[in-house]
């Protein structure tokens, strides 16, 4: 019973919540390394892009929670969430036609489009705490748990009970969906695979009649869904707040990094080893240990490595040795 006990405690403070805060890190990273592998400069603005999806798809679901329209245990936020995806996509677009296609056109080395990605990153920022406010916003509608504590416990006369809340159910499954979409479109469309060429080598795309622009654009669009994507599966998980998904950028570009910057397989690969190494050094295992001790060998200590604060420390440490002895990444993206 005891080690029954204590896989559903890892199952519930591990597991679950690192599955699911991979799955948000993946898509993240994704909208990362598509910027990267097609227009070949790392974003910087991309956190603040998830915010703003986000914002926009807050202020929406409050204007239909207002009308009284619910989706009943499901989120609001489902419906309002093409309408966060439309006006992302639009600020996106619009920021690279004044902003990015002038350097584009200058032949602009990479670290200049980084340094302007920096300056969109601050004006995003601004943008968002300016309409919604610096503090934490929330969704508040939507079913709270797929299955709770107590019934659990009740179930299986179990100690331990395994929560699963409907945030963390609704973004594994809305992360695979969406990942299923985005390979079977750049592997089966001729948008998609305009994109590959593009990325792969861009003198003979152009050659053979590829429009830049156009894979510009709907690369940008992209980025925009999944960013938006991204930005709500974390709000509703936990809450949004505009500095948070600054803070973000960190272990999204790590994901990316890890994985290997430019590779879509290596963006989801490395969310999920980025959130399962931040999850693991920052849990207290002194309940599981004490669990699988015996009672005089119990420790006294919480056993944490790493207090929860500190938990982008994780990614930082992961980047550096990432960068220092294989930079190409897992998967042998483009080296950074």
């Amino acid at each position: 019973m005891d080690i029954l006990n204590t896989l559903v405690l890892l199952a519930n403070f591990v597991i679950v919540p690192a599955v699911t805060y991979g799955s948000q890190l993946a898509l993240g990273a994704l909208g990362v390394t598509l910027i990267y592998g097609i227009l070949r400069f790392s974003n910087f603005a991309h956190g603040d892009t998830m915010a703003f999806g986000t914002m926009v798809t807050v202020l929406v679901t409050w204007m239909l929670q207002s009308w009284g329209v619910s989706l009943g245990p499901v989120p609001t936020a489902l419906l309002a969430l093409p309408f966060g995806i439309a006006v992302t996509a639009g600020l996106v677009l619009w920021t690279d036609r004044v902003v990015y296609r002038f350097y584009r056109k200058q032949k602009a080395k990479p670290v200049i489009l980084v340094i302007v990605s920096m300056g969109v990153m601050f004006v995003m920022n601004g943008l968002v705490r300016f309409i919604i406010g610096p503090d934490d916003q929330n969704f508040a509608d939507g079913a709270r748990f797929l299955i709770g504590a107590r019934e659990f416990k009740e179930m299986t006369g179990l100690k331990e009970g395994l929560a699963i809340k409907a945030s963390q159910g609704l973004t594994v499954l809305t992360a695979v969906i969406v990942v299923a979409l985005l390979f079977w479109f750049l592997n089966h469309t001729r948008t998609g695979k305009s994109m590959r060429a593009y990325s792969d080598n861009e003198d003979l795309a152009l050659l053979s009649g590829i429009n830049p622009e156009r894979v510009v654009a709907v690369t940008w669009i992209i980025v925009a869904a999944l960013a938006t994507v991204a930005g709500v599966l974390y709000g509703l998980d936990k809450s949004f707040k505009p500095f948070t998904y600054f803070q973000l950028l960190l272990p999204i570009f790590a994901a990316a990094i890890v994985g290997g910057l430019g590779s879509p397989l290596g963006a989801i690969a490395g969310g999920f080893v980025i959130a399962f190494s931040e999850v693991t050094i920052t849990y207290a295992w002194k309940k599981a240990a004490a669990y699988l001790l015996p009672a005089d060998m119990a420790p006294d200590g919480l056993l944490q490595l790493l207090a929860v604060d500190y938990k982008f420390a994780v990614s930082f440490v992961i980047l550096v040795v990432v960068l220092l002895f294989k930079p190409t990444g897992l998967f042998k993206g483009k080296s950074v």
